[in-house]
């Protein structure tokens, strides 16, 4: 029995190689919050981070506006005299993603960032660590990539099937301009015949006309 529990115990730790935490802090007026993490050469190290604002109206955080607040996120390597190896400023709702170069003590650090009244508002910050290897990285690369290719499938078979509509309607038009111009045609001739016929029977009337009028000794 003690056996098999250590060897469900190594395989659960096999499949699921991953350490995830998450934490929220509140920070007043911009102030500058740092984390501790010991990575390992090669350590996938990824965060997702939400920033919300306190409202006095509502007595209560919410949503920050990307408009009025930003927030700044530093990986700094404490054990090479804290070199900083990650600056990213984004939307208060956003996520970071960090390979450890070397193996020590990691330094991840959050500022949000604003102008005006917001400057000195009280803020919220969720935030999410994923630690992993940089086989993750690449997994999620590849799914990415596979996202991507699907969307292009989609988009060139739409794209297929915009033009078989386009040549429908170029055939359409032609058949329509070749019926319009026959169309006209015959209207061109009929006017034609009408206008010869009518030009005999003008001719013929006055011819007739001319006869009467001798007859009766007019002319």
């Amino acid at each position: 029995m003690l056996v098999t529990f250590i060897c469900q115990l190594m395989a659960f730790f096999l499949v699921v190689p991953v350490q995830v935490s998450a934490f929220y802090f509140y920070t007043n007026g911009g102030e500058r919050k740092c984390f501790h993490k010991e990575l390992s050469k090669n350590t996938l190290l990824q965060g997702t981070y939400k920033v919300q604002i306190y409202d006095d109206n509502l007595k209560s955080y919410k949503e920050a506006d990307p408009k009025d607040l930003s927030v700044v996120v530093d990986v700094e390597e404490v054990f090479d005299d804290n070199q900083r190896v990650v600056h990213q400023k984004g939307a208060p709702n956003g996520d970071f993603t960090f390979v450890a170069l070397d193996s020590g003590e990691h330094r991840v650090c959050f500022q949000p960032q604003a102008s005006g009244w917001l400057s000195k508002v009280k803020t919220k910050v969720d935030i999410e660590f994923d630690i992993g290897s940089d086989a993750k990285l690449d997994s999620k690369k590849r799914d990415t990539l596979e996202a991507l290719h699907q969307k292009v499938n989609i988009l060139n078979s739409k794209i297929l099937e915009i033009r078989r509509e386009q040549q429908l309607m170029r055939e359409r038009e032609a058949s329509f301009r070749d019926i319009s111009e026959s169309v006209n045609s015959r209207a061109m001739w009929w006017t034609i015949i009408q206008v010869f016929v009518l030009g005999i029977t003008c001719v013929w009337q006055m011819k007739h006309l001319s006869t009467f009028f001798v007859k009766q000794k007019v002319l």
